[in-house]
């Protein structure tokens, strides 16, 4: 999980948007939660500081309260009522003595923890040839003293691996009489930009397998053999569009159908008959079914029917768009924002304890796997009588792109911190702009970007958290369709609309991931679809 930011510029900015520091007062980390680093051992002052510089902080913001329809007051609005509460547990809980020692010896726990899920990342990878090469053992050992773990855990994990896997060291063979006798020549060694792709070969993942957190692993393996992270990161693009073309390559082709023309007197001919045009008129659409509020209280947007291409021939559109295709949608709603923690949480209260630090009832829930969304949708169609579903990749993208094929939701401008969520100057990404501030560190309140909605008005369908659809991923297929699904079936569920993890490039419209359906992340969540009577 990223870090919280724990920066603390005093004075205190006063707009919420230019330091992500009050977004901490919910975090389960008394430190983080008072903007303090828990490894500088501060003093009791310095908690007595932070505590009342934030305290003052949202003294001010009070006023707010009174305005329910400013931008600020939505963003801020839990805190308003509840950032008192949590300040104040905190700066109990840290200058008590007893109580502060035992949360270093958890957060030391959790950290030893996360190091040695690290470092399993990392051998899994080692081992996926088979074979344990010594030079690998080496970077291994390296990778773990570095993260704290001792030679002993270290040891006990790669032997732990090796058996888990079948695995072996590998041997080196002993010279012979006649080679003892010659001159010892330094043996040739790969460079470390060899030796990491050889890393990423042995993983097989393509570029719709490799998830963000796989790659922030593999980044982490880059600087531990030396090198440097933008380096490292297109090291990653350079073995992917190779895995990706490798993928391409592999899909069998039909074979070829072979006629043999009878020798007659040729028939006349006639045209070849077009397949038959969906009938549709979007104004009479229009006219019948309009928006509507759930019982939720969430807007439902009704996308009237269309035909729209699919898919991009873009030059930086990745294998995974091509190639494009004729769609025909029938009409359908689509909820206006993501589904919030405050909505989920109808559903399933425990869900609460999931929420990642700092997200408040506006967030977009995360941790939800495309299981638990399904779920959420049976859960609604029962309780209102109408049916609720993920929305089909196709009422995805046109309800994102439009009928102008829009490169973006809201059409074609790049490099703005106003429209999107997404990997920015708050993020420590290896690929974060740090030329761009949209003023969030992980993810935003729905509908903090007014101006980056699609042509029909629907909100954050690019950035700040990925969007489960209902479709098994499959490779698309040329050809007209109508209302497709994909896949009755599949290893993996398609998702959309990029994260707040993600580079600006990666907010196309056109853009798919996926992953296997019980997944589930901190910058992965859903919206709904209605369908029409």
């Amino acid at each position: 999980m990223t870090k919280s930011d724990i920066s603390f510029p005093l004075p205190l900015p006063d707009d919420p948007r230019k330091w992500r520091g009050w977004n901490n007062y919910r975090s389960p980390n008394f430190y983080e939660r008072l903007c303090l680093d828990p490894y500088a051992n501060p003093s009791n002052d310095l908690i007595e500081e932070h505590c009342r510089e934030l305290m003052r902080w949202w003294q001010k913001k009070l006023p707010l309260k009174n305005q329910p329809s400013n931008p600020l007051a939505q963003m801020l609005w839990s805190g308003l009522e509840e950032s008192s509460q949590f300040l104040t547990e905190a700066r109990l809980e840290l200058l008590d003595p007893e109580r502060r020692k035992l949360l270093d010896e958890q957060l030391a726990a959790q950290q030893h923890e996360a190091a040695v899920a690290e470092f399993r990342k990392y051998l899994e990878f080692a081992l996926a040839s088979g074979v344990l090469a010594t030079e690998e053992e080496k970077n291994l050992v390296r990778f773990g003293l570095e993260r704290a773990l001792t030679e002993a855990e270290i040891s006990s994990l790669i032997e732990e691996g090796l058996q888990e896997k079948g695995a072996k060291r590998a041997i080196v063979p002993a010279p012979s009489a006649h080679l003892a006798e010659l001159p010892a020549e330094p043996a040739p060694s790969s460079s470390p930009q060899e030796e990491f792709l050889r890393m990423l070969r042995l993983s097989n993942l393509d570029g719709m397998s490799m998830s963000d957190d796989q790659r922030d692993t593999f980044i982490d393996m880059a600087e531990n053999l030396g090198l440097d992270p933008g380096e490292a990161e297109d090291l990653v693009d350079l073995y992917l569009e190779e895995a990706d073309e490798k993928a391409l390559a592999d899909i069998p082709k039909p074979a070829p159908k072979i006629e043999v023309k009878p020798v007659a007197a040729p028939a006349p001919t006639s045209e070849k008959p077009s397949p038959a045009k969906f009938e549709h008129n979007a104004d009479l659409e229009r006219a019948r079914y309009s928006n509507f509020t759930n019982s939720l209280g969430a807007t439902m947007i009704f996308v009237p029917s269309a035909e729209f291409t699919m898919g991009s021939e873009a030059e930086d559109a990745a294998p995974s768009e091509r190639p494009t295709f004729h769609v025909t949608v029938t009409r359908f709603y689509i909820s206006r924002y993501l589904i919030t923690n405050a909505d989920y949480e109808q559903f399933d209260r425990a869900h609460s304890c999931k929420r990642a630090p700092g997200a408040g009832d506006r967030h977009p829930v995360v941790y939800a796997s495309s299981l638990d969304a399904m779920k959420f949708c049976h859960w609604l169609s029962t309780r209102e009588r109408r049916k609720y579903r993920l929305p089909t990749e196709a009422e995805w993208e046109y309800a994102a792109k439009g009928n102008d094929n829009r490169k973006f939701p809201w059409g074609s401008q790049e490099g703005r911190g106003d429209l999107a969520n997404f990997a920015d100057k708050n993020t420590v990404f290896a690929w974060s702009d740090h030329e761009i501030d949209c003023g969030f560190a992980e993810s935003s309140p729905v509908g903090a970007f007014p101006l980056g909605a699609s042509p029909f008005g629907i909100e954050d369908m690019a950035g700040n958290v990925w969007e489960w659809c209902l479709d098994y991923y499959e490779p698309y297929r040329p050809g007209p369709k109508i209302n497709p699904r994909g896949p009755t079936s599949g290893a993996k569920r398609v998702y959309r609309g990029g994260s707040w993890k993600s580079r600006f490039s990666s907010l196309r419209t056109t853009v798919r991931g996926s992953n296997v359906p019980s997944f589930s992340c901190n910058d992965l969540g859903f919206r709904i679809v209605c369908e029409c009577d």
